[in-house]
């Protein structure tokens, strides 16, 4: 079946997450955001993503209660800050959440970075929130092989998503293999690079071939191997641009093509630099 703006990747729970989501990360003033997710429901977009961090949850639920659609077609997801993990900590911060955004419940809730010394107590909380139905499903973002490892020693439900950075230069493809054995959905943040598409002559020949934007030809690369992105844009052209990834399919040169390009660069926080 072609991939659309309705196609979505089945959580371990049975839950169905967006392959294409809405990403928020330092969208902050007001009228961006109301411009942004007001553009992506436009869109179609139905996957938002927040965090307590980003502070823009009050500003995402506004913006989702003016455009009129359903929460039931929704998928919306936030996170427990660093600060905020622990057992007590991690209940109070999705409650917060919640009545920011004016939800019932969040569709995903996902732990930030990985606090190993509070891993467990955040995690017994997780786990309560998914069975008082405050949350459909549960994840982490951020966690490499050995975070996940450590987790699944007191864990009664595994990780459903593991949320990271991921794009041409970072494609850590040993972490995506270990979340496919183990019915992790991998989910991509900072999937177009910060902007520095331009800087991969490959990219921008490759789009080139196909009349499409580098972004675009990224984010298709993405989607067709079955892993949800969350490109980030406070601008509706680009929320557009960055939706116009259903009408061509790479084929498998390009595919690894692209796939050569990997050179272990980070441009966000290492996972185990990031411990506050």
């Amino acid at each position: 079946m072609a991939l659309n703006m309705r196609s979505t990747v089945r959580l371990a729970n049975g839950v169905d997450m967006p392959l294409l989501g809405l990403g928020t990360y330092k969208t902050t003033e007001k009228g961006e955001i109301a411009a942004s997710v007001g553009a992506a429901l436009d869109l179609g977009y139905r996957s938002i993503d927040t965090a307590s961090l980003y502070d823009n949850e009050k500003g995402i639920g506004d913006a989702i209660a003016a455009s009129g659609v359903n929460r039931a077609d929704l998928f919306l997801t936030s996170k427990v800050w660093n600060e905020e993990q622990g057992y007590e900590g991690t209940l109070d911060a999705c409650d917060r959440s919640l009545a920011k955004l004016g939800v019932d419940y969040l569709d995903l809730y996902l732990v930030h970075w990985p606090q190993p010394e509070r891993m467990a107590e955040t995690w017994r909380a997780m786990e309560e929130l998914l069975s008082s139905e405050r949350v459909r499903a549960i994840g982490v973002c951020n966690h490499f092989i050995e975070h996940l490892e450590l987790l699944a020693q007191f864990a009664n439900v595994q990780p459903m998503v593991d949320q990271f950075e991921h794009h041409p230069w970072l494609q850590q493809p040993e972490l995506v293999a270990f979340c496919g054995r183990h019915d992790i959905a991998v989910e991509a943040w900072g999937p177009v690079m910060r902007g520095r598409l331009a800087e991969e002559a490959a990219l921008t020949a490759i789009a080139a071939d196909h009349g499409r934007t580098p972004a675009q030809i990224v984010l298709r690369w993405i989607v067709q191997r079955g892993i949800v992105a969350i490109p980030k844009s406070v601008h509706p052209v680009r929320v557009r641009e960055n939706a116009d990834i259903w009408g061509f399919e790479l084929d498998a040169l390009t595919m690894a093509r692209i796939a050569a390009l990997d050179r272990g660069e980070r441009l966000g926080p290492h996972p185990d630099k990031w411990l506050g």
